[in-house]
């Protein structure tokens, strides 16, 4: 397909328009590191999906799972989990229909973590404790990133103290990374009790919710775009960000593999089963940041 890039004869990588793919990615690297930005979600995307046949936990989760919440919170936020994700990954439902039901779900899940009375001290140990990983390759990611001055933008429907700490515990947070999330508010006593506005849940992650942030004007001549996600929410990441020239959109299909794929194939440039590496996204930067 590309030569230079060797990683996208991986046996996981699947792509509907190699012609396609590789214009794109020979226009990323001939118009050079100043107009290039990532745009990316997190859980399950920038961290790992499984590990030995196991699930990893996504910010909510690790949360949701920790010993500052109690048996009965815990019950009711996996039956939230239960109830609400098949429709989430739902491919024969509508985004109209899935939509409020999301707000639902992240309202619910919310409250319920609110009423737990978490403590802003305890976030570092609870994602110490979690079995929160993130992707294979990682750190020559965000390395490779921070040392070209790539802003990279994590737009993400999770918790963000909790994805925050996670990238701080991974020794990559640095000065080109943004966040944009869920954040808790806490009082004066380090108390948890609310989230801020507004809410962010797997299908409304566009420019609403961006719309005049400082982040947004900073980089209006980055026109070229790196998009990695791991569902249908979120191809619309970019979708704030003014006159796009070109954009790479790769997708992780975590689950439901078989089922999912023919979306993924035309929704995506680049469908990546079940790998939990960020090989193909390095490999792509490489070759694009490298003189």
């Amino acid at each position: 397909l590309c030569p230079q890039v060797p990683e996208l004869e991986k046996a996981t990588v699947r792509i509907r328009q190699p012609e396609r793919v590789r214009g794109i990615i020979r226009s990323l690297r001939e118009q050079g590191v100043a107009k290039l930005q990532v745009v990316s979600d997190f859980d399950m995307t920038l961290s790992r999906f499984g590990c030995n046949g196991r699930r990893c936990p996504t910010s909510h989760n690790i949360l949701d799972t920790s010993r500052v919440i109690s048996e009965d919170g815990r019950k009711k936020l996996k039956d939230l989990l239960h109830y609400y994700y098949p429709i989430e990954i739902d491919p024969n439902r509508t985004l109209e229909e899935k939509c409020p039901l999301m707000v639902e779900w992240w309202t619910r899940a919310h409250e319920l973590l609110v009423q737990q009375k978490i403590r802003k001290d305890d976030i570092a140990q609870i994602v110490r404790e979690s079995e929160a990983m993130l992707r294979d390759g990682f750190k020559e990611f965000f390395d490779r990133l921070h040392k070209n001055s790539v802003p990279l933008f994590i737009f993400s429907a999770g918790v963000g103290d909790v994805l925050e700490e996670i990238i701080r515990q991974a020794s990559v947070f640095y000065s080109n990374v943004n966040v944009v999330s869920n954040y808790m508010d806490f009082d004066d006593d380090g108390v948890l009790t609310h989230f801020k506005g507004p809410l962010i849940h797997t299908y409304n992650k566009n420019n609403t919710v961006l719309q005049g942030t400082e982040y947004f004007q900073q980089l209006s001549t980055r026109t070229n775009i790196i998009l990695l996600g791991d569902s249908m929410g979120d191809l619309t990441m970019a979708d704030g960000i003014p006159s796009v020239e070109n954009i790479l959109k790769i997708g992780f299909l975590n689950d439901k593999v078989e089922e999912r794929r023919g979306k993924y194939l035309e929704a995506y440039d680049i469908v990546l089963e079940s790998d939990e590496t960020l090989d193909v996204v390095n490999g792509i930067l490489r070759y694009i940041l490298t003189e």
